[in-house]
């Protein structure tokens, strides 16, 4: 066997693992976002909202430097349009100007 037959068959084994790990990860990719679909309903059955529970979920997840600047930015968007001027905390925002 030559040496550029013996790299392709190691070649054609390798890949053929590395799909295979792929397929595997994929299933159990699958299996957690069941698991995570379950939690969400059972958390909706108990009074949750999941699109908050979403948010918080992926605010948790963020650095917390790039979540602080990006909620000061939302802030000052808000307070420029109006929008935080009738609520307590949007008093408290104008207070703070």
């Amino acid at each position: 066997m030559s040496s550029d037959e013996n790299n392709g068959h190691n070649s054609a084994s390798h890949l053929r693992s590395i799909v295979e790990r792929i397929e595997r990860l994929d299933e159990e990719i699958k299996s957690l976002k069941a698991d995570q679909k379950d939690i969400y309903a059972e958390a909706k059955s108990a009074g949750y909202d999941g699109p908050a529970l979403r948010a918080l979920i992926r605010m948790r997840a963020e650095d917390q430097t790039k979540r602080q600047t990006r909620e000061a930015l939302v802030e000052t968007y808000m307070r420029a349009l109006g929008m935080l001027a009738d609520t307590p905390l949007g008093q408290a925002a104008l207070e703070r100007v």
